[in-house]
């Protein structure tokens, strides 16, 4: 294993050389002076101890961290072009939206609230907790087709209670 020691030594021989180097290949002091200390990182956990040729071996990993970087960079840019301004931020919703909103929550919360008890039961079940129409039926000891027409009530009441609004 390398001897911290030595890594040391080479990164206050290297790590100027290395800086500028990448700093040429992706235009940004910041972001060189982050791909030379990952480099010395991984030379620091590497188990082999150094073989001599390490201006070498720290060269190329320059080089293929910069490379790397690059690609990264291009790929993240070509998927923000594909995108349209909305999906980078929705922008925050006007007061007026906020409170229509929560009306509508509330509306549909009473709309729930007023479901006969079996009925908002099968329903929560269903929509909230994610049970499907027979493991309710086996679970309340009634058929999956009363399951069924329990959901059609509490939806239509939800229904209902939407377009009222």
């Amino acid at each position: 294993m390398a001897e911290p020691a030595d890594i040391a030594a080479l990164y206050l021989s290297e790590s100027a050389r290395l800086r500028r180097k990448v700093a040429r290949m992706v235009g940004d002091q910041a972001t060189a002076a982050d791909l030379v200390h990952d480099i010395f990182l991984r030379l620091w956990r590497r188990a082999e101890p150094l073989d001599g040729n390490d201006a070498a071996y720290l060269t190329r990993s320059a080089r293929n961290a910069a490379i790397d970087h690059l690609r990264a960079e291009r790929i993240r840019s070509d998927f923000v072009k594909g995108t349209v301004p909305e999906q980078h931020y929705a922008g925050l919703p006007s007061p007026h939206a906020v409170l229509e909103a929560r009306e509508g929550l509330t509306q549909v919360d009473t709309a729930i609230r007023g479901l006969p008890e079996r009925t908002r039961h099968i329903f929560l079940l269903n929509r909230v907790h994610g049970s499907s129409y027979p493991d309710i039926a086996a679970a309340m000891g009634i058929s999956p087709s009363a399951v069924e027409k329990h959901m059609a009530r509490a939806l239509s009441a939800l229904r209902r209670a939407v377009e009222e609004s």
